[in-house]
C-alpha cells in the first residue's frame, strides 16, 4: 500500500490546477479517496468532529448487503436447477447464479458511476460516494431476467432525475434505487413481474451439459396469493423455505435470514436506525392483522401477518430502503411515525391494489415525500411543548 501511496503522490501534480490532466481532477480525487483516507482538515470551525464519513458509511452498508447478495446468487442457480431437473452441487449452483447476476452489477455501476463522474467533472466538484450503495442495490431489487439494457436505461434515469437534479448525494428526495425499480415497473411492467426463473443452457458459462426450458415460469408467493381464486392461497413452498429464501423473487429479497444478518451489521455499527426498522415491521404486522379481521375475503387479505413480513420485498425494504438516512425521517419521534406508515402502506397496497402484488416500493417512495413534513410537525410539537413548559414555570 505504501508503494501505491507513493505512486499516487507522484502523479497527483498532473491532476492539480495547471497540470496537464487537470480536467480529470475529480476522477483522480474519487479514486484516491476510495483507496486512502483523505489527510485534509477543515480550514474553518466545524460543528461536529466524527471518525465516520460517507465513504465508511457506504462501505458498511455494502458489507451488510453481501449476505443477501451472495444468497441471491445461489438462489438464482438453485431455481435454475429446479427448472431443468439437475443438481450439480453447491459450488456449481453458486457459480451459475454468480455469472447470471454479475453483468447486472457491472451495468449498474458503469452507468451510474459514469454519470456521477461526468457531472462531477462538469461541476468541478468532488465525486460523491452515494452511488456505491445504490449501484449494488439496483441489481438486488430487480428480477434476474431483467434485460441489461433496461437496467442501464432505468439507472441513468434515476441518477439524473432523482439525484443529480436535486444536487447530488444527500439532497435527493427519493431513494435512487427504488426510483430505478419504479421506472422499470411503470415503463416495462411485463419485465418486472418477478415470476420468471432465469433458465439458460449451462454450456453458456462452460459449466457442463445443460438444458433449456422454454417458457418456464414460477410465480412468486405474492403473485400466487394475488391471483388465488379462493380466500386462501396454497404455496408450494414451506414457511421455512420462505424464511431461508428458496423461492422465486428478486435477486436480493428472498432470504429473510440473509437480510437479518445485514440488519444486525447495520444496527451494531449504528448506521441504520432501529426505530425506523422496527416500526416498519410493527406497522406491517398491525395492518395485516386488521385485514385478517376486517378486510376483504381475498387470499392476500387473509395471509398471516408473519407471511406478509417475510415475503416479497418487505424485509429487504424495511432494513435497507426505509432506513436510508437521506430520504427517511430524521427526528427520533419522526422515525417511529415514518416506519409505521411505511409498513402499513405496504400492506394496504398489497391487499387493495388488484394489479400489484407487492407494495413496499411504492410505500417507501410515497413516504419519502412526507418524511420532511413528519419531521416538521415533530419539531413544531417539541417547540410548542417547550414554550408551554416555560409559561407554566412563570
Amino acid at each position: 500500500m505504501k508503494a501505491l501511496r507513493n505512486y499516487l503522490d507522484k502523479i497527483k501534480p498532473n491532476f492539480e490546477e495547471g497540470g496537464k490532466l487537470a480536467m480529470f481532477r475529480s476522477v483522480f480525487d474519487g479514486f484516491e479517496t476510495f483507496l486512502f483516507v483523505p489527510n485534509t482538515t477543515s480550514k474553518s470551525g466545524v460543528h461536529i468532529h466524527d471518525s465516520i464519513d460517507s465513504k465508511r458509511t457506504m462501505t458498511v452498508v455494502i458489507i451488510a448487503l453481501l449476505p443477501a447478495l451472495l444468497f441471491g446468487m445461489y438462489n438464482v442457480g438453485y431455481q435454475h436447477n429446479l427448472a431443468v431437473g439437475t443438481n450439480p452441487g453447491f459450488w456449481m449452483t453458486f457459480i451459475y447464479g454468480f455469472l447470471a447476476v454479475l453483468p447486472k452489477i457491472i451495468v449498474s455501476y458503469v452507468v451510474g458511476l459514469g454519470i456521477e463522474f461526468t457531472v462531477a467533472q462538469w461541476k468541478k466538484e468532488e465525486i460523491q460516494e452515494g452511488f456505491l450503495v445504490s449501484g449494488i442495490l439496483i441489481p438486488m431489487i430487480v428480477p434476474v431476467d431483467t434485460p441489461l439494457w433496461m437496467i442501464a436505461v432505468a439507472t441513468a434515469f434515476a441518477v439524473i432525475f432523482a439525484k443529480e437534479v436535486f444536487g447530488g448525494t444527500g439532497y435527493n428526495v427519493f431513494n435512487v434505487a427504488l426510483v430505478t425499480r419504479a421506472f422499470l415497473f411503470f415503463a416495462y411492467p411485463a419485465a418486472m413481474s418477478g415470476d420468471q426463473v432465469w433458465v439458460r443452457t449451462a454450456d453458456t458459462f462452460g459449466l457442463g451439459a445443460g438444458q433449456v426450458v422454454d417458457g418456464f415460469s414460477a410465480a412468486t408467493p405474492l403473485g400466487i396469493a394475488k391471483v388465488a381464486t379462493t380466500s386462501t392461497a396454497e404455496f408450494p413452498w414451506s414457511f421455512s423455505d420462505m424464511v431461508i429464501g428458496f423461492i422465486p423473487g428478486s435477486i436480493g429479497e428472498t432470504s429473510v435470514v440473509a437480510i437479518a444478518i445485514g440488519a444486525v451489521i447495520l444496527l451494531v455499527t449504528n448506521i441504520a436506525s432501529w426505530k425506523t426498522m422496527f416500526s416498519v415491521f410493527v406497522g406491517g404486522a398491525l395492518m395485516a392483522l386488521i385485514f385478517n379481521v376486517a378486510g376483504p375475503d381475498t387470499a392476500t387479505a387473509n395471509m398471516a401477518w408473519y407471511e406478509h413480513l417475510t415475503l416479497g420485498g418487505f424485509a429487504f425494504g424495511a432494513v435497507f430502503m426505509a432506513t436510508d438516512p437521506v430520504t427517511s425521517a430524521r427526528t427520533e419521534t419522526g422515525k417511529y411515525i415514518y416506519g409505521l406508515l411505511v409498513g402499513a402502506m405496504a400492506i394496504i397496497i398489497r391487499v387493495l391494489n388488484p394489479g400489484y402484488p407487492e407494495g413496499m416500493m411504492l410505500a417507501i417512495l410515497f413516504m419519502n415525500v412526507f418524511a420532511p413534513l413528519i419531521d416538521y410537525y415533530v419539531v413544531e410539537s417539541n417547540i410548542n411543548r417547550r414554550i408551554n413548559r416555560v409559561k407554566l414555570n412563570k
